[in-house]
């Protein structure tokens, strides 16, 4: 008996080494050719690099408006000013509005206060019906990126207050444009302080009234041709702060002045 038990158990063994080594070899068979080397299964690709698919990629925030680009943003020195462009999503009151620019401005000076290292600075900006121009200075882009972060929630959180809503309040990531010549800052500065007038001009719901677009940065802009003023306006907390890049100073200077009957050339 104790001899049967001996030759059951080792029939046993030999009938599991044998199972293991056909599975193995099936394992191998397909993953192996004819030649014994590996092969990659097919797959139902057609042959070239590939190309978009229908549905594939991000869907953008407000349909059929593509939005800002994913892509990493570029570096830049700190000499350098930048264009911002911050889009508010759709559904949203218009911003041109007395009440609304006063709790914008109350935001972009409480901005401006907070950063008084000066790694960012809120140089002008240009308030229009569902986005906001601004042109800043940072000491790079991480700079940037933290400095519109905290201005973007100030803007949300007074924005949310004076509407009773609640949520996002913009759209998308911010868009920008490095400024890196004389006239590049001429053109963005000339295309805040005149934009609203072009907008007028072309009937787009907009009405600019006097000389200067009060719902910019216009009144503590020292670069017009014409000599402007504002009343009243010493009873403003200041909501821009001076610039210290050479191209935001002097440098856009190389050009010429801004007249207040300038109109940028584009929209």
């Amino acid at each position: 008996m104790a001899t049967t038990s001996k030759h059951g158990a080792l029939a046993g063994r030999t009938q599991k080494g044998r199972t293991a080594e056909r599975r193995k070899q099936s394992r191998g068979s397909k993953a192996s050719g004819a030649s014994g080397k590996r092969t990659d299964p097919l797959l139902p690709f057609r042959p070239g690099r590939g190309g978009a698919r229908p549905g594939a990629g991000r869907k953008p925030k407000i349909p059929g408006q593509p939005g800002v680009d994913h892509r990493p943003r570029a570096p830049f020195a700190s000499r350098f000013p930048v264009h911002v462009t911050l889009k508010l999503r759709s559904g949203l009151p218009r911003l041109r509005s007395k009440t609304t620019h006063e709790a914008l401005r109350a935001a972009f000076a409480a901005g401006s206060a907070r950063n008084l290292t000066g790694a960012f600075r809120l140089c002008h900006y240009a308030i229009l019906t569902d986005h906001l121009h601004l042109i800043c200075e940072a000491e790079g882009r991480a700079a940037l990126s933290r400095g519109l972060q905290g201005l973007k929630i100030r803007i949300a959180r007074a924005l949310n207050k004076l509407w009773s809503l609640s949520g996002s309040v913009f759209a998308d990531r911010y868009d920008d444009h490095i400024l890196k010549s004389p006239r590049e800052v001429r053109n963005a500065l000339c295309y805040l302080f005149g934009n609203g007038r072009k907008h007028a001009v072309q009937g787009r719901e907009f009405s600019v009234s006097q000389a200067i677009d009060t719902f910019t940065s216009a009144p503590w802009f020292a670069g017009f041709r014409e000599r402007v003023t504002v009343h009243g306006l010493e009873a403003i907390v200041r909501p821009v702060t001076d610039a210290r890049t050479w191209l935001l100073t002097e440098g856009w200077l190389r050009h010429g002045r801004i007249s207040v009957h300038e109109v940028p050339a584009t929209a």
